[in-house]
C-alpha cells in the first residue's frame, strides 16, 4: 500500500514525465470498446427494446411509415448504423429479419456500443473541469466504466446511451464556456444548449440536464442577491463584515463553477431555451419528411397522451420499479433470459426449453455495479446533507464561492434534477431511467475518494484504495450477467443477492 500512494498522488501524475493521465484514460477507453464490441453480435434476436427501436431505424431504411412514441433522433443514428454496418466486410455472422429487412445484429449494435465507449471519457472531462484535478478526472472515468448498467445499454440498438451522452455534453460545455474569457463564451455556450437540445430529442427526459443547468444557475443567482443584500447591511453595521470573513476563508478559485452569474439572463435564455427549442424542433425535420402525418405539433401531442395512458405495476411490465427504488437498485431489469443444455446449444432457441429442464443460463441483467451505486447513493447523499448547511449559511450571506461549495452545488442540484421529476410519473418506470442521476452520484462518489486519496491521513488513503478496489472486484463478479457469459444455476443465484433482482 506505501508503495501504491505515491505512484497515484496528483504531483506525480502532473509532473512525471510518463504520461500517466493520457495513458490511463486511454487504457480506460480500449478497455470500454472492447467490452462492448466483444460477441456483440450474440443473441441473434431483437433484446429487450430492439423490437422498437431496431424495427424503426428499418422503417427509415425501408420508407415505411410509422408512429413512435419518442422523439426520433435515435432511431436516426440506429439507422445510420445499420446502412454503414450493413456494407462492412465483417460483423455478418448472425443476420435476422426480425428488423423488417435482412440485417446482421452487429449492424443495428455498434453505433451504440461506440457511443457507449466515450461516456467514460465524457464523464472524466466534467470531473476534470469541475476542479481541475487530473487524479479526479481518472477515478470518475473508472467508476464510468465499471458502471454495469451502462455497459448493458451500450450493447444493444436502445437509445440510452445518446440520451446520456448528449445531456453530459451539453454540461460539459456549459462549464467549457464557464472557464473562457467572456467574449469568447458563446460558441460553447450555443454548443451547450445544442446538445441539450438534442438529449430531449432522444426521450423528453433528456430535459433534466437542462433542469439542472437553470437550478444551479437560479441558486448561484439567489446566493449573489443574498450576500450582496447582506454586505449592504454590513455596511450599515448590523452585521459581521463579510469581507473578513471571506478573508479568513479565502481558497484559489479552481472551479469556473463561480462564474456561473456572469451569465445574464438574455444570453442564458438564448442558449438554454431558444437555442435548444430550435433544436428539437429541426432534429424532426427527417422524420416529418418521411412522415408527413401526424404533424410536429400532433405527434408531441400524441407522445404525451401514449405515455400518460400506460399504466403501472407487475400487471403492465413484470420488472417496472418506482423512482426510490433505484437509489438502491432494488429492482434491476433482465433484457434476455434464456436456458440451455450445453453451451454448444444455439441461444436464442426456438422453442424456448420448458421451464427447469436447462442445466445452463444466460441472463443479460441491466442492473448497475453494486458497489459502486450503494457507496454513490451514500456520497451524494451526504453532498445533499453539506448542501442543506451551506445554503443555509447562503441565506446569511455565507455561502463562499470555493470548489468545494460550488462543486456541491452543481452535484447535488444534477441529481435532483435527474431524478425528482420521476415521483410525478404515474407510468410504469425503470431502473435505466435513473442512469442520468447515476452519473452525478458517481462523480460525487469519485470526488469524495479522490479527496481520501489526498489526505495526510493514511487510514483515508488505504479506504480510497479499498473502495477503488471493490468496485473493479464488484464490476468482474457481475460481468458475466453483463455480458450475457453462460452460467450454471448456481453461478446465477450466486449473483442474484435479493429475490427482487431476479
Amino acid at each position: 500500500m506505501s508503495m501504491l500512494r505515491p505512484m497515484i498522488g496528483f504531483k506525480k501524475l502532473s509532473y512525471s514525465s510518463i504520461p500517466w493521465f493520457s495513458i490511463g484514460l486511454t487504457a480506460i477507453f480500449l478497455g470500454s470498446v472492447v467490452l462492448r464490441f466483444w460477441g456483440l453480435g450474440r443473441f441473434n434476436a431483437l433484446v429487450f427494446d430492439e423490437v422498437y427501436y431496431a424495427k424503426f431505424a428499418n422503417n427509415y431504411l425501408t420508407d415505411t411509415h410509422f408512429f413512435n412514441a419518442h422523439p426520433p433522433l435515435s432511431q436516426y443514428f440506429i439507422a445510420i448504423g445499420m446502412w454503414i454496418g450493413s456494407h462492412l466486410p465483417f460483423g455478418q455472422d448472425n443476420i435476422n429479419g426480425l428488423t423488417g429487412s435482412l440485417h446482421s445484429t452487429w449492424s443495428y449494435r455498434w453505433l451504440n456500443a461506440l457511443t457507449g465507449s466515450f461516456i467514460p471519457l465524457v464523464v472524466a472531462a466534467i470531473a476534470y473541469q469541475l476542479n481541475r484535478r487530473r487524479s479526479y478526472a481518472l477515478i470518475a472515468a473508472i467508476f464510468a466504466a465499471a458502471d454495469g448498467l451502462f455497459l448493458v445499454e451500450s450493447r444493444y440498438a436502445l437509445n440510452n446511451v445518446y440520451l446520456v451522452i448528449l445531456g453530459l455534453l451539453g454540461q460539459l460545455y456549459l462549464l467549457v464556456a464557464l472557464s473562457q474569457p467572456k467574449g469568447e463564451r458563446w460558441r460553447s455556450l450555443a454548443l451547450s444548449g445544442i446538445f441539450f437540445g438534442s438529449s430531449a430529442c432522444i426521450k423528453w427526459n433528456g430535459l433534466w440536464f437542462l433542469l439542472g443547468v437553470y437550478l444551479i444557475w437560479g441558486v448561484a443567482w439567489a446566493l449573489r442577491w443574498r450576500r450582496l443584500k447582506v454586505k449592504n447591511q454590513e455596511s450599515r453595521g448590523w452585521l459581521v463584515p463579510w469581507s473578513a470573513a471571506k478573508a479568513q476563508h479565502s481558497k484559489l478559485f479552481q472551479t469556473p463553477l463561480v462564474n456561473l452569474t456572469e451569465v445574464k439572463v438574455f444570453p442564458f435564455l438564448l442558449n438554454f431555451a431558444l437555442i435548444p427549442v430550435l433544436t428539437y424542433s429541426f432534429l424532426w425535420i427527417p422524420h416529418l419528411i418521411m412522415n408527413p402525418n401526424p404533424g410536429f405539433w400532433e405527434a408531441q401531442y400524441k407522445i404525451l397522451t401514449f405515455h400518460e395512458k400506460i399504466g403501472d405495476g407487475p400487471n403492465v411490465h413484470p420488472y417496472c420499479s418506482r423512482w426510490y427504488t433505484w437509489i438502491l437498485m432494488l429492482r434491476p431489469v433482465a433484457y434476455f433470459y434464456q436456458t440451455a443444455q450445453s453451451i454448444n446449444e444455439q441461444v436464442p432457441a426456438y422453442p424456448p426449453l420448458p421451464s427447469g429442464t436447462g442445466k445452463i443460463i444466460y441472463d443479460v441483467h441491466a442492473m448497475g455495479n453494486p458497489i459502486l451505486w450503494w457507496l454513490s447513493t451514500a456520497a451524494i447523499l451526504l453532498l445533499l446533507l453539506l448542501l442543506v448547511q451551506r445554503l443555509w449559511l447562503g441565506w446569511r450571506g455565507k455561502f463562499l464561492p470555493t470548489t468545494v461549495n460550488y462543486m456541491t452545488l452543481y452535484l447535488t442540484f444534477n441529481w435532483l434534477a435527474n431524478l425528482l421529476p420521476w415521483v410525478k410519473v404515474g407510468r410504469c418506470t425503470f431502473l435505466y431511467h435513473y442512469m442520468g442521476a447515476s452519473v452525478f452520484s458517481g462523480l460525487s462518489l469519485a470526488w469524495i475518494v479522490d479527496r481520501w486519496l489526498h489526505s495526510d491521513r493514511s487510514q483515508r488513503q488505504n479506504a480510497a484504495i479499498a473502495v477503488i478496489g471493490l468496485i473493479l472486484l464488484a464490476f468482474v463478479f457481475w460481468l458475466p450477467i453483463y455480458l450475457g457469459l453462460p452460467l450454471s444455476f448456481e453461478s446465477y443465484h450466486l449473483r442474484m443477492w435479493f429475490r427482487s433482482w431476479i
